[in-house]
């Protein structure tokens, strides 16, 4: 009896993990075409997307490696404050998200009017309620989280500063004030800042911590990652 409950449990555990990976990797691949959905919009991309943009507009790395390479600085701050933090969805945010954005960019230009006013508001709302849907796919699959995401979970786990979606507004505010100076300071014309800042990416500051944590406890805990 006790053989075969055992035997049970560990096909369960199997099963859950199995689960919690698929999860992962779904929830990587989607925020990194809902990114590119955003850039494509061009109503501003979400907060994250404009610091990277903006340091872009700066340096003579391609947008891809560049993301690459922000993230691997942010990773330094995870590993010291919390390990945990860590896992595969890290790594697969890492590497996967940048080039995701950036080709799933392209190919939407490839096949859509961009002047279509219609098509880039259809793209924005993709957009934001596909990064928020992504993250609360792979959030809750405590796998590791990007390295971004991080960032607001250790202010409320370890520093005990808010909660999660409040630390999350303030954090997507810096990235916005950050990556729209960065992007001026760039010389770029102020048709071509509010392609990176506005108001998409107004609209995530303030929603996409509170939509991350409904799209968790309402859609992923609930219908996948049930205990």
């Amino acid at each position: 009896m006790n053989q075969k409950k055992n035997r049970l449990t560990r096909m369960f555990n199997i099963e859950r993990l199995r689960m919690r990976i698929a999860l992962c990797l779904l929830g990587t691949i989607l925020c990194g075409i809902a990114v590119g959905f955003f850039k494509f919009a061009a109503f501003g991309v979400d907060p994250f997307t404009s610091l990277v943009s903006g340091l872009d507009m700066i340096s003579p790395i391609e947008y891809g490696m560049l993301y690459i390479v922000i993230n691997a600085v942010l990773l330094l701050v995870s590993l010291i404050f919390d390990r945990h933090m860590i896992g595969l969805g890290t790594i697969a945010n890492l590497f996967l998200v940048g080039y995701l954005a950036q080709y799933s960019q392209q190919f939407l230009t490839s096949v859509l009017p961009a002047e279509s006013l219609i098509a880039r508001i259809v793209c924005l709302l993709l957009g934001i309620v596909g990064l928020c849907f992504s993250c609360g796919l792979y959030m809750p699959a405590n796998m590791g989280v990007s390295t971004y995401d991080a960032i607001a979970i250790i202010m409320e786990k370890k520093w005990h500063i808010g909660k999660f979606k409040y630390n999350r507004i303030a954090t997507d505010f810096v990235c916005v004030i950050i990556g729209t100076i960065l992007y001026v300071m760039s010389g770029e014309p102020i048709r071509s800042v509010t392609a990176i800042v506005g108001i998409g990416t107004i609209i995530t500051a303030f929603f996409m911590g509170p939509l991350v944590d409904f799209f968790a406890n309402n859609f992923t805990k609930k219908f996948f990652l049930k205990d």
